[in-house]
């Protein structure tokens, strides 16, 4: 006879074990989802420096000076000329496609006015849209046509006579030396996939006890105590998840190679912390309200947009008041901020003190009220959900009735209702928050003049001129302004050394040192830009003797420092706001993410109520087809507010034609609906669906090239990534309404929908098809 554990914790945590061996899709959910996860984004990052982005020049000028220019940039390591088009009009084509992100215009005549030295201009036009590589493609081509006149200043001759020596901002990168991606994005991401399936986790293994198993049996195994039984439940996931996070940390560490900087005993506790705190926050909200379902849901909006307000895309000081509070009690916010502060720049410990008690007062808290939230409900009487009867039709009515009834099913479903129709509205309100900062200012910085002459005192004033970065200590040493960047008071330090106006006199270069924290790409790329900026604007006021900035003085001296002008052009995207570019493309991902977890939903749900039967009546073509047609309408609204309404309401770029949205999300939506529909046949339960799903949001997203560029993610991921709907879907959309392409510009990607739909619609008719030939046979 099999002895049974005493009363206790370890009884309950015996019994959970149990249940998760039997359970396949919490076995699915504790270790398949984060792996297949962490696989996939391991995979996504594997090229870890950006090369190869596609551009297309016109060279309309077509002499040996125009063509030593245009193989200038076709040696640059970041990109590669795709094409050679013959005019402006066939190149804004290219990047409107997706055939190039970038587009270099050399004008007629530009040989004629760079000999005879009247600083011809070499037109750069690029995607802001697509934000990493757009300012990757524009920034790596400046370089190639700087370059470039570097070789031909001496063919041309250098003016005679005294000339002073220019300002020089050499730029010492802190932190990640190797400006690897992965470092930055990887580190952060694979934790936020992680903290999702940690709190749904918890959340299924308390709300199963409501919905299909015996609460007071729960309570039983912890001899009556609450506490235990809260304990005991959540241990065995905890020792799981601390494993996955283990990971997390050979995959950086180990498989990419990237260092581990700082105390790993504050690290080890700060990831414990954070697995506590998502237990306990998934077991809250399902003992708050006791249905599976509307658990699931709720946990998924907490915590799945916690990405943009843990202060990893877009920084925490450039958000609102109300992105900073709510961003202040999510406990990713705070691990987030200790592994880039100790495993990334490698702080003190007494710099993540602050930090790592606020994340385990936040675990605490959370703890502590499940916990009294447990004992409350362990004296309530017990009460299941009641489920509506199911909706029966015809099976030989047609598709309107099928319509008809899907529409019933969904208004009369709370669960599949929430997710398809209110979720959109929730995350449209509540997703950008973080982002409408839009472009950083005023960055705060610290200077250390050694050399204190009155360069250095123009070189401040004319650093708080510009908006990127503001003047914000002014330090006697590089130990001082070094602690204050370790605070995160300033995020960058500029030394002037002794002597730097001395050699400006003399005629030679002045070398400034700007040492910029690179944790946090957005930041370190804005601090770099105001800095090198006021350093140009310096040493243009230095070349022109102090003569007017329109003056032709001046003009000479910018001549002879700069003989070819750069002029730089962001498309679509003009003042490269952080919102205008992520948002757009989350929203397409919403709405994939919110229709595809519903409609999946329905399938749990008609098996729940019905069984087999239940099934087979919603798997004939007719009903698949009427099915789709329903959820398309039902997701309008949600296309309406996305696409047309909020980008208005917020200032997003718009330049599409409602009728092209409509025609292009009409497949994408009938696509997302079938795949919806294959998946949902095979779910048992309602709430499979969220568990399976939720955590896939992000992933997907650094999938479609908005983010990271397509170039840098390896053939078969990048191939296979058109399987879901939301690849090709972000791609068209984006490129439709935020910068007025046309149906015939993301042909590619329509057409990829539309067999998608067709492909998806199919296997839903087969896969009926043959659950019905497996039913038959069993009951022969």
């Amino acid at each position: 006879m099999k002895r049974l554990a005493a009363p206790g914790v370890l009884a309950v945590a015996t019994r959970e074990l149990r249940w998760m061996a039997r359970d396949k899709v919490a076995l699915f959910l504790v270790i398949g989802v984060p792996l297949f996860a962490f696989a996939l984004l391991a995979a996504t990052f594997s090229n870890a420096v950006v090369r190869d982005l596609r551009v297309s020049v016109v060279d309309a000028d077509r002499t040996a000076t125009s063509r030593i220019y245009v193989q200038a940039v076709t040696s640059a390591p970041v990109v590669t000329v795709a094409e050679r088009s013959g005019d402006l009009t066939s190149a804004m084509h290219a990047i409107r496609s997706g055939a190039a992100i970038a587009a270099v215009y050399i004008p007629p005549d530009f040989e004629r006015d760079f000999l005879a030295r009247k600083r011809p201009q070499i037109m750069v036009f690029y995607n802001r849209q697509f934000f990493t590589p757009g300012n990757n493609a524009a920034s790596a081509i400046a370089k190639a046509i700087d370059a470039a006149t570097a070789t031909l200043l001496p063919a041309t001759g250098p003016a005679a006579g005294y000339r002073p020596g220019a300002l020089v901002a050499e730029q010492y990168v802190l932190t990640n030396p190797a400006l690897n991606f992965a470092q930055f994005l990887l580190r952060a991401v694979l934790p936020t996939v992680l903290h999702v399936v940690v709190a749904i986790a918890g959340g299924y293994a308390v709300g199963s006890e409501f919905s299909s198993r015996n609460p007071r049996a729960w309570l039983r195994a912890a001899g009556g105590s609450p506490l235990a039984a809260l304990v005991g439940k959540l241990a065995p996931l905890f020792g799981v998840f601390i494993l996955m996070m283990v990971l997390v940390a050979v995959i950086i560490h180990g498989l990419y190679q990237i260092p581990f900087r700082g105390d790993s005993l504050m690290m080890g506790a700060s990831a414990c912390l954070l697995v506590i705190a998502y237990l306990s926050i998934g077991a809250l909200l399902q003992l708050l309200v006791r249905n599976l379902a509307i658990g699931l849901s709720l946990t998924a909006i907490f915590c799945s947009p916690a990405f943009g307000f843990a202060g990893v895309g877009f920084p925490l000081f450039g958000m609102g008041d109300f992105a900073r509070v709510w961003g202040s009690l999510l406990p990713l916010r705070w691990y987030i901020q200790i592994l880039f502060d100790q495993a990334a720049r490698g702080l003190p410990t007494s710099v993540s003190a602050q930090p790592f008690a606020i994340l385990a007062g936040i675990a605490g808290v959370a703890f502590m009220l499940a916990w009294l939230r447990l004992r409350a409900t362990a004296k309530a009487p017990l009460r299941r959900a009641k489920e509506t009867p199911a909706i029966e039709i015809d099976p030989h009515s047609g598709v309107g009735t099928a319509m008809v009834a899907e529409w019933r099913r969904v208004l009369g479903d709370s669960g599949a209702f929430s997710l398809i129709v209110l979720a959109p509205v929730i995350y449209g309100l509540f997703y950008p928050q973080p982002y409408l900062g839009q472009v950083l200012r005023n960055i705060p910085i610290a200077v250390v003049d050694q050399d204190g002459t009155e360069l250095g005192r123009e070189l401040v004033s004319t650093l708080n001129a510009d908006e990127a970065v503001k003047v914000a200590a002014r330090a006697d040493t590089l130990a001082d302004a070094q602690a204050l960047l370790a605070k995160r008071e300033v995020f960058a330090i500029l030394e002037i050394p002794e002597g730097a106006q001395r050699e400006i006199l003399k005629g030679n270069p002045s070398r400034i040192a700007a040492y910029v924290d690179s944790a946090y790409f957005l930041l370190y790329n804005r601090t770099l830009q105001g800095i090198s900026e006021a350093a140009g604007a310096v040493s243009q006021q230095i070349a022109s003797g102090g003569a007017r900035a329109d003056g032709s003085l001046a003009h000479t001296a910018l001549i002879r420092s700069s003989p070819v002008e750069v002029v730089s052009e962001p498309l679509f995207n003009p003042t490269g706001g952080y919102a205008s570019y992520v948002v757009p493309a989350a929203f397409v991902l919403i709405l994939q993410q919110t229709l595809l977890m519903g409609v999946a939903t329905l399938g749990g749900v008609a098996f729940a109520r019905g069984g087999r039967e239940a099934r087979r009546q919603r798997g004939g073509a007719r009903f698949i087809l009427g099915q789709a047609l329903a959820h398309l309408c039902l997701a309008m609204p949600g296309v309406i507010l996305y696409l047309i309404i909020l980008p208005r309401f917020y200032g997003f770029s718009t330049l599409g034609q409602p009728l092209a949205l409509f025609l292009f999300a009409a497949p994408f939506l009938l696509a997302v609906s079938f795949l919806a529909q294959f998946a949902g046949l095979w779910f048992k339960r309602r709430e499979t669906a969220v568990l399976v799903f939720v955590a896939t949001s992000l992933p997907l997203f650094f999938l479609v090239g908005v983010s990271w560029p397509q170039e840098a993610i390896p053939d078969a991921i990048r191939i296979a990534s058109r399987i879901f709907p939301s690849t090709s879907a972000i791609d068209g959309l984006v490129r439709i309404n935020q910068m007025g392409a046309s149906l015939r510009d993301v042909s590619r990607d329509w057409m990829t929908l539309w067999a998608l739909a067709a492909v998806y619609g199919l296997l839903t008719v087969a896969a009926t098809h043959l659950l019905n030939r497996e039913r038959m046979r069993d009951e022969r």
